[in-house]
């Protein structure tokens, strides 16, 4: 700013000009200006106003109160009446507009007075740009509520959000234009006035998006403005020289104000246009300042919907209660609750947000089962904690249905950790966790370590045992109808009452043998399959001598599937006679042949 004249202090107050004595002393802020009436009654009405309507007619003092800008502002105003030249910038305008409103210096008391100057430059200069106007809202607060009054506020606005349509739909051309370098240029646009919207208060910058909403901007160049936002305000709270107790306050209330207002500009999104991953973050910032619960259950409410997408990581949010469990379960148990309710009301042509492909039932159950396994393992990382609670712990596993899981590994797995982790669980508490286990769903080797799991109470080992026992007899029956009659009946009850122990220990018995019966009928069959498969190459005529050489080895192992002992000792006999008999040929063949040399 240049200016053609000094300003120097004469003791407690300032004056414009040092040539003639000042004969009014003006008090702002309560900072005196020593300065003079009749430039200032020349070009402000309100002072003007407050000088004639003064009983004293040699008024000396005048104080002004709520003086917009404080001493800066009013003595930029001075030096206009004064006829001082200095620059109208973007960083000083705001201030000289509401201190000429505030001073009434309009054109009803001279011409091209310190308003129609600003109102010019705002029109010619400011509103013609986003960055400037964007600089010229920043430069607003604190000048509040005159600001607001006198239309600047929202003039700033609709300009930033006409002037982001605007550059916008010029990108958009040039993307139809030039295919190869729209997404660079597009790319660079975006980011730069992403980044400068961060610096508003979050109550101006809530106004912004509106407008821009309304003015067609894009809904991705949207989204990431409110990421970016949240990234650079949300920020922990740094150690400064003060009184650290009562700057977290205020900063946790300004926080606090930030999440509410983001989470309300993002319940106006699309579900789908929103990262999941940002959801999440933002649900531990209202979790970490205490946001209103409404903001929570927004927030829960559009991550549930979409549970199917989100990882492990996302799901383990610490709990802010001490004495409660390490993580909030709470919160991830209203999540689930979510997504079953829509699950149950989803259908095809929702337009709810939650996208589908028009066929709900398969999509839906495939999410069910992406939920399942996710929710497996987030009980499996939450098991070892101490404090977590039993009944807890049940409610969160009985709240999926069972079509959730095809196989139970993954519960077992968080159960069994749960069990070691609480070892002062009663006998009847662990029988009834365990119940919740589905032993028909228990894989080979999920059941194989149960049976042999010391921490599972005897009636749950029985079960599984049981369940593994009429696979092991499914598996026989399918693999060979010839051993059926070897197979235990699976249904009946037992003709004497037995302990559970003493039934573990017969189930596990007949469990080995069954799967060693198992195996051994594998190795025939895989045999059988190698022998057919050279059958078939004989009956082609590859090889004559290999396919009789094979039918006489098959004729002699089928021989060895015949039921009874005893005739097996027969062949036996009959195989050693007849080896005999072949011996004493060989042995006469060659005396015979020795004879004829």
């Amino acid at each position: 700013m240049g200016l053609h004249s000094t300003s120097p202090r004469f003791g407690n107050s300032r004056r414009i000009f040092s040539d003639v004595a000042g004969d009014i002393t003006i008090y702002v802020d309560g900072q005196p200006f020593l300065l003079h009436k009749f430039p200032l009654m020349t070009r402000c009405g309100r002072i003007r106003r407050l000088i004639s309507e003064s009983r004293d007619p040699d008024l000396s003092k005048l104080e002004l109160q709520n003086v917009p800008g404080g001493t800066v502002s009013f003595e930029l105003a001075a030096k206009f009446c004064y006829g001082s030249n200095f620059e109208i910038t973007p960083a000083n305008v705001s201030h000289l507009h509401c201190i000429a409103h505030y001073l009434d210096m309009s054109e009803d008391y001279q011409e091209e007075n310190l308003i129609s100057r600003t109102e010019t430059y705002l029109n010619e200069i400011i509103f013609k740009s986003l960055e400037k106007s964007l600089q010229v809202l920043c430069g607003c607060e604190g000048l509040d509520p005159l600001a607001e009054d006198i239309g600047l506020v929202g003039r700033c606005i609709e300009s930033i959000a006409f002037n982001a349509s605007t550059e916008q739909l010029v990108s958009g051309l040039a993307h139809l234009e030039y295919h190869s370098e729209s997404n660079r240029s597009r790319t660079c646009y975006r980011d730069w006035w992403v980044e400068d919207l961060s610096v508003l208060k979050v109550e101006y910058y809530k106004r912004v998006i509106g407008s821009m909403r309304r003015a067609g901007v894009r809904t991705d160049s949207i989204i990431n403005s409110i990421m970016h936002y949240a990234q650079t305000s949300l920020k922990p709270i740094e150690s400064q020289e003060c009184n650290m107790w009562e700057m977290g306050s205020l900063v946790s209330d300004r926080q606090r104000s930030i999440v509410v207002t983001l989470v309300e500009l993002l319940s106006l999104e699309k579900l789908s246009s929103v990262p999941l991953s940002f959801l999440f973050g933002m649900l531990r910032m209202a979790i970490e300042v205490d946001a209103v619960f409404e903001t929570r259950i927004e927030l829960e409410k559009r991550i549930g919907l979409q549970l199917d997408m989100a990882s492990l990581d996302d799901l383990l949010i610490p709990s802010t209660q001490s004495s409660d469990s390490v993580y909030d379960v709470d919160t991830v148990h209203r999540i689930l609750v979510n997504f079953l309710q829509k699950i149950e009301e989803d259908g095809p042509g929702d337009d709810s947000g939650y996208e589908s492909d028009g066929t709900s039932g398969p999509v839906n159950h495939a999410a069910v089962l992406k939920v399942g396994r996710l929710m497996d393992g987030y009980l499996a990382e939450i098991a070892p904690d101490p404090y977590l609670k039993l009944q807890k712990f049940m409610t969160f596993i009985e709240l999926l249905p069972d079509y959730a899981r095809v196989v139970d590994d993954g519960l077992y797995r968080a159960i069994d950790i749960y069990l070691k982790a609480h070892p002062s669980l009663t006998e009847s508490e662990c029988t009834k966790l365990c119940k919740l286990i589905d032993c028909e769903k228990l894989s080979i080797d999920a059941a194989n370590h149960a049976s042999q799991n010391e921490r599972l109470p005897v009636q749950i080992s029985v079960r599984i045992l049981y369940f593994e026992q009429l696979r092991l007899k499914s598996a026989l029956l399918s693999n060979s109808t010839s051993y059926s009659h070897r197979i235990i009946p699976t249904s009946g009850a037992p003709s004497a009452p037995v302990s559970p122990r003493d039934n573990y220990a017969s189930l596990r018995r007949e469990n080995r043998e069954l799967r060693l019966e198992i195996g051994r009928m594998r190795v025939r069959i895989t045999e059988l399959e190698k022998e057919q498969e050279v059958i078939k190459r004989g009956m082609r005529g590859e090889s004559a001598k290999a396919f009789f050489g094979y039918i006489s080895k098959g004729l002699v192992r089928m021989t060895s599937f015949g039921p009874g002992v005893g005739r097996k000792k027969e062949k036996n006999d009959g195989r050693k006679v007849q080896g005999r008999n072949e011996g004493r040929n060989r042995r006469r063949n060659r005396s015979a042949e020795k004879s004829t040399f």
